[in-house]
């Protein structure tokens, strides 16, 4: 299987075959590469990306919860192998744990929000 990456010309998405063999990327690269994935959906599904987020047809907290709940769980059972990559992915994290709670209009128990059952009360 090969992959390439967003500047490889024909790319296609993070999955589809291309010009490296996967066997060949780093393992703190995939990893990193999905925790990326994960933190711009969670950003997506919060509406992040829109002018007002309240409004973004994209918002889902639901899935943004299961979004940052897999991201959470990622970023805290591979920390010791990301290396410089852990300290900005874990700020990535809490940043969408931080919007997901401010987004909320019922605010969940501490230790209760998306991840935090990984990562502990924001």
């Amino acid at each position: 299987m090969q992959y390439n990456d967003a500047s490889s010309p024909g790319y296609s998405g993070p999955f589809e075959p291309g010009e490296r063999e996967l066997a060949e990327i780093p393992s703190v690269e995939v990893i990193s590469r999905a925790a990326v994935m994960l933190l711009s959906a969670s950003a997506e599904r919060l509406g992040l990306s829109h002018a007002d987020p309240d409004a973004s047809p994209h918002r889902d907290l639901d899935e943004a919860r299961r979004l940052i709940t897999a991201l959470a769980g990622l970023v805290t059972s591979s920390a010791e192998y990301l290396g410089a990559h852990a300290g900005p992915l874990r700020e990535g994290l809490q940043s969408v744990q931080k919007a997901f709670r401010e987004a909320s209009a019922v605010p969940d128990a501490p230790g209760q929000g998306p991840g935090e059952k990984y990562t502990g009360p924001g």
